[in-house]
């Protein structure tokens, strides 16, 4: 199996033993986005709209340096500390979509990295 690693410098630089993506094959593997911005390195979460948009940044970076797009998603994974906060993220998150939403789960979690609300993982196949 091919396999080859993602790092790119247009999203913030792992904060863990991890890398942003990797590519198995034809499938990309992101990690976990928080609302870091890559140039600052300081969170952008004066909002939780922000919060989320800062998330989908990251990922779209990431899917862009891998040549692919939202399009390309299958599979996301949200990871909220608030369920009441659904609708909010829920909104943000379906403005980076047109008609081909991939599957998604919505998970509460008790805490999430730099005490952020919400982080969000991609599945995209080439």
């Amino acid at each position: 199996m091919e396999k080859s690693i993602i790092n790119i410098s247009a999203a913030p630089a792992p904060i863990g033993p991890y890398n942003q993506a990797v590519f198995a094959g034809d499938t990309l593997y992101i990690s976990g986005q928080i609302c870091l911005d890559a140039e600052t390195g300081e969170l952008k979460n004066g909002s939780l709209e922000e919060e989320t948009h800062q998330c989908m940044k990251n990922l779209k970076a990431i899917l862009n340096a891998a040549g692919l797009g939202f399009e390309n998603v299958v599979k996301s994974t949200i990871f909220i500390t608030d369920m009441k906060q659904f609708s909010t993220i829920n909104e943000v998150y379906g403005q980076y979509f047109s008609d081909n939403f991939p599957a998604r789960e919505t998970v509460q979690v008790a805490a999430l990295p730099k005490f952020v609300n919400v982080e969000i993982s991609m599945i995209a196949v080439r």
